[in-house]
């Protein structure tokens, strides 16, 4: 009997890799499928496994199938090969073209990262080196292959797939996957992060079309659980950012945003447009510190195939962000470090997300201490990260080896998030064509899967169970 086995994304929200395998778990061999491959972010002890080989050896694992770009679920794939993957990894044309920034990326950062501390001394490895290079993930790129949204692909004579939106950033979508074995017939549906049922007015901003393919019908569900616990705010946020815009600018202080390259920085750009253009905050610069993101736009005005009404009318309005004036996308090193020479009032966006590494550091290190500042998160905060720290209103955060005192007003608004919240997943579950056999939640903290598993019972009726790190559980 065919398995699924659990490698990440198991009691915690970082580092989605769920291995199924046709094989039966008491035997050896068979064909051997990863959906997804990401970094363990957060905590130590959950960031120590990136350094840990596979529980199944990566050269016996026959393919990958990618659901969406975020590094915790693409991340891990240059040490995937570097440990000897050498099979094809899925993935729809626009998610391919993500990874070819984000994975190099990476890689220049860890590379980076390890320069720092066999500098300064401050790592209790030496020399500290990176989980990856610039080149291994340069090189991993080759063995991605696109799949179009809905196109059937043969993985092995007893496996099938194929791609359906999941509405959570620019190319993510689920995947179907069709299991033949024994004369019986499967179906397993991965959702990676599933999108939100969008309200422009709750939930504003969305780059890309709204809402998770409907109609599902699946065997075996295996589902995100990252808002588990938690239901967005309904109110309309952008009166109280604009407010937050304002108060900031008024101390003669900056917004220093932390956020994701890929689709979050997009949809705040777009937003901060709409703010300046309908006179709801004063047109202050808005600098926008990080390479991908300047790449991660031109990949967005590619695939236009992928727009929300909302994206498709300001692009036909004002043209490419890359083109607004007074926003500036700072792609150098030296460009980065002329921000830090702005006095007056401005908005500083960069990534990462969590606060975990990148430019933001610097900015963050520098206008943490002063009170006139503002930090302000547009997105989730794992535990363990310098954002979470920072979003829980520490007195102070370590970056780089030192404590920055925090004294800068910290905000949150967490409208922005593109992860469904359990209403707007119950409303999309409703939607299923049957009662799938198992449901096994993944990518969430123990409290928010715990919560939405209880909601499930008791709102659907379902079977349905929280996922445990390196469980293998039997296809039924």
């Amino acid at each position: 009997m065919a398995y699924i086995q659990f490698l990440g994304a198991a009691g915690t929200v970082t580092g989605s890799k769920h291995l199924i395998n046709t094989a039966d778990a008491s035997q050896d061999g068979g064909f051997k499928v990863l959906i997804d491959c990401g970094l363990f972010q957060g905590q130590k002890d959950w960031r120590e496994r990136n350094w840990r080989d596979t529980p199944v050896p990566a050269r016996e694992i026959n393919a990958v199938i990618l659901t969406h770009a975020h590094l915790d679920h693409c991340g891990w794939i240059p040490r995937l090969v570097k440990e000897g993957f050498r099979g094809p990894i899925y993935a729809t044309p626009p998610t391919i073209d993500l990874c070819g920034i984000i994975l190099p990326d990476s890689g220049h950062l860890q590379e980076e990262d390890a320069a720092f501390y066999n500098k300064t001394r401050k790592s209790k490895h030496f020399p500290a080196l990176p989980l990856y290079t610039f080149e291994q993930a340069q090189n991993s790129l080759g063995y991605f292959k696109p799949v179009s949204v809905g196109e059937t692909t043969s993985l092995c004579p007893e496996m099938e797939f194929r791609f359906v939106r999941a509405a959570h950033i620019l190319g993510s979508c689920m995947a179907e996957i069709s299991l033949k074995k024994n004369g019986q017939s499967r179906s397993l549906l991965f959702t990676g992060d599933i999108g939100r049922v969008r309200d422009h007015k709750i939930a504003p901003g969305k780059v890309v079309h709204s809402g998770p393919q409907e109609g599902e019908l699946a065997d075996v569900l295996v589902m995100e659980s990252t808002y588990g616990n938690r239901t967005h705010p309904k109110e309309d946020p952008l009166p109280e950012l604009a407010a937050l815009i304002g108060g900031a600018a008024k101390r003669g202080g900056s917004v220093i945003v932390p956020a994701f390259a890929i689709e979050r920085t997009q949809k705040f750009v777009f937003i901060l447009k709409h703010l300046m253009e309908s006179g709801q905050i004063s047109r202050i610069p808005v600098f926008c510190d990080s390479p991908m993101a300047i790449k991660a736009v031109e990949i967005f005005l590619k695939h236009d195939e992928e727009y929300s009404d909302e994206t498709r009318d300001m692009i036909r309005r004002y043209g490419s962000p890359l083109e607004w004036p007074g926003f500036t996308f700072a792609s150098t090193p030296d460009e980065s470090k002329k921000i830090n020479d702005v006095t007056t009032p401005a908005i500083i966006i960069s990534s990462s997300g969590m606060a975990t590494g990148g430019r933001i550091l610097h900015h963050l290190a520098q206008r943490l201490p002063e009170p006139k500042n503002l930090v302000l998160f547009i997105g989730f905060q794992a535990p363990g990260t310098r954002g979470f720290t920072i979003k829980s209103k520490s007195d102070e955060v370590k970056i780089f080896g030192e404590y920055i005192p925090i004294r800068a007003q910290v905000a949150a608004l967490e409208q922005f998030s593109d992860h469904a919240d359990p209403p707007e997943l119950l409303q999309w579950l409703h939607t299923f064509r049957n009662q799938p056999t198992t449901t096994y939640l993944v990518h969430g903290e123990p409290p928010a899967s715990a919560q939405l598993r209880d909601v499930m019972k008791q709102e659907l009726g379902w079977n349905v169970l929280v996922a445990e790190y390196l469980a293998k559980v039997n296809i039924q």
